[in-house]
């Protein structure tokens, strides 16, 4: 039998630590899905939020959209004199149809125009929200996105304004969303109203 010679502590202890390799490192391939999990899901965390934002925009602005023909064809079959009340509860119609919290968030704007010697004419201009009115007796603002019509049509030009404010900073800034539509009188001749 042999008789073993005592080996320091020091060289006991290092056989029992591992020894670090590059090349066995390089090699190694235990872990690899949890460093793959660390790096990718934070990014498509950050590729679903921005998804979710920029959805949620195309969403707002569909549903202003929506409004904006819902006060129009209501406008259109519309028999009775406009007053102010009426257009106070047309912008609180708005506010519910696009979620709006306060007033100042919608905007709305109802404009009659007539058509006469190829000319567009306003009628009469209301608005709610914070906009103004467009003059009466003048050129409306933009007549260009008028249809072509003939001598003593009237329509009814219905504007609103919703302010989105994106939840998350995804590069998408805060904005009013315009909407424009001209729908013609249905069962009277032509909309009146009290200014």
């Amino acid at each position: 039998m042999r008789n073993p010679t005592p080996t320091p502590l020091k060289t006991r202890a290092a056989g029992l630590l591992p020894t670090f390799s590059f090349k066995r490192f390089a090699r190694e391939e235990r872990g690899d899905v949890t460093i793959e999990a660390v790096i990718m899901l934070p990014l498509l965390f950050l590729l679903f939020i921005a998804s979710w934002v920029y959805f949620d925009a195309l969403q707002q602005k569909n549903v202003s959209q929506k409004a904006n023909f819902v006060l129009g064809d209501m406008l259109s079959r519309e028999t009775n004199t406009i007053d102010a009340g009426y257009m106070d509860n047309a912008h609180d119609l708005l506010r519910l149809l696009t979620r709006a919290e306060t007033n100042n968030q919608t905007g709305l704007r109802v404009s009659v125009v007539s058509f006469a010697d190829d000319t567009w004419t306003v009628e009469w201009s209301m608005a709610r929200g914070g906009r103004t009115a467009q003059t009466a007796d003048a050129a409306p603002e933009n007549p260009g996105a008028l249809p072509v019509a003939q001598n003593g049509d009237q329509l009814i030009l219905v504007e609103t304004w919703d302010n989105y404010n994106p939840i998350f900073n995804v590069g998408l800034m805060p904005q009013d969303f315009t909407t424009y539509s001209f729908t013609r009188p249905r069962y009277a001749p032509q909309l009146a109203a009290t200014l």
